[in-house]
């Protein structure tokens, strides 16, 4: 049999890794693959990359195919998830001069709860906020703005939302284009570690299951030789699962830090991987649990119910039909060629496509294929449920 040649794009961030270690630890090769990753600096360079068919696959922002396939932010084009890559990896960080505001307001540093920092940052900025974020359909922006509306705070007025390439995000912030950030990991940890920001929080504490990255691939392309997208999927699943072993993270660490991949050192690749984050100067590590996930709790499996939830916010702002949105988020979010993909492979897969979101307190048994699905908390910091039966 000959071999499927597949060139997938990414954006240098730790969440690549399942891409990265498909390659490198020869679980693509093992499905049968040729994949060929190529860097990108931006998600809008990546964007039309694919769309216009210079890529087969490429490592997005969960919100991108959606946006894509209703025809916003750039070239219309119906575009595929195959799976989701990770859940999580957001920081949010502000400038050194603000973070000493926020202190003198009686906020002690670290990433405490979201709403003591957003106190804190209400009592310490005067006038609007400037935050950056990789792209406007990104779950950077909306995280921020699901955080922003809970508590209070109004888009224009108190705040507002710039893009800047992941890589750039310390620069911005040190030349005082930007307050703050919403970015991946390793560029919240390089601020930090240039001494030009602190992180004040992360993603997880405001929702603790986001899908942060997808695999994504023109539908056309996935529907050309299903096989061979099922074989992608599988490829880079496994990676995800490998991943998801404690023990692998150095390694993995390692194989990121080389020059073709992000080139960054491995200390800060590491602190991502395990969610050992130094949020300020002191050089004190900050334990976040579940701060990137990979495969465990269903992490890879694509959720209608996530599609339909990211829908409806990109809905709310940019005046597209809600019923239009949803019909095309679902359609994005392949689980039938996921389901597909995992046949025969022993992986447990869940009963159902959609979920409630938030609702999770604790790890909790759901109906599976095996019966043996664990799904992690999955709360949301205000307590909010999404129900996507809901009108």
């Amino acid at each position: 049999m000959s071999r499927y040649a597949v060139t997938c794009g990414f954006v240098p961030l730790t969440d690549a890794a399942p891409l990265v270690v498909a390659k490198e630890m020869g679980f693509a090769a093992e499905e049968n693959i040729d994949l060929t990753l190529q860097a990108f600096p931006s998600w809008s360079s990546i964007r039309d990359m694919l769309a216009f068919g210079h890529l087969d696959a490429a490592h997005l922002l969960a919100p991108m195919p959606i946006a894509m396939s209703l025809g916003l932010g750039g070239l219309p084009e119906r575009i595929d998830t195959l799976q989701v890559l990770s859940m999580n990896g957001n920081v949010i960080g502000v400038s050194g001069e603000l973070a000493d505001a926020m202190r003198a307001e009686g906020w002690i540093g670290g990433c405490a709860s979201p709403s003591d920092v957003a106190a804190a940052l209400r009592a310490a900025r005067d006038g609007r906020l400037v935050i950056g974020v990789p792209f406007p359909f990104s779950m950077h922006a909306e995280l921020l703005h699901y955080w922003m509306e809970a508590e209070g705070a109004t888009e224009g007025r108190d705040y507002e939302i710039r893009s800047v390439p992941p890589s750039q995000m310390g620069a911005a912030l040190a030349a005082k284009r930007i307050d703050a950030f919403c970015v991946g990991e390793p560029w919240g940890s390089q601020a930090v570690d240039a001494g030009v920001g602190e992180i004040i929080l992360t993603g997880t504490a405001i929702w603790r299951m986001a899908p942060e990255k997808v695999l994504a691939a023109r539908h056309d392309w996935a529907e050309e030789d299903q096989g061979r997208a099922c074989a992608l999927i599988r490829a880079v699943a496994r990676a995800g699962r490998w991943l998801d072993q404690p023990d692998n993270r150095m390694i993995a660490a390692e194989l990121l830090n080389r020059a073709e991949y992000l080139n960054l050192p491995v200390r800060l690749l590491d602190r991502a991987l395990t969610g050992r984050l130094v949020c300020d100067g002191s050089g004190e590590e900050a334990e976040i649990a579940g701060f990137m996930r990979f495969f465990d709790g269903a992490a890879t499996f694509p959720w209608r119910s996530q599609a339909k939830w990211i829908a409806r916010r990109i809905a709310a702002r940019s005046g597209v039909a809600l019923a239009e949105a949803e019909t095309v988020a679902h359609g994005c979010f392949r689980t039938d060629l996921y389901r597909m993909a995992m046949a025969g492979t022993g992986i447990d897969l869940p009963g159902a496509s959609e979920k409630l979101e938030g609702a999770l307190t604790a790890p909790t048994a759901v109906a599976s294929l095996r019966g043996e699905m664990i799904l992690g908390p999955d709360r949301f910091y205000d307590g909010k449920v999404f129900d996507p039966s809901a009108g």
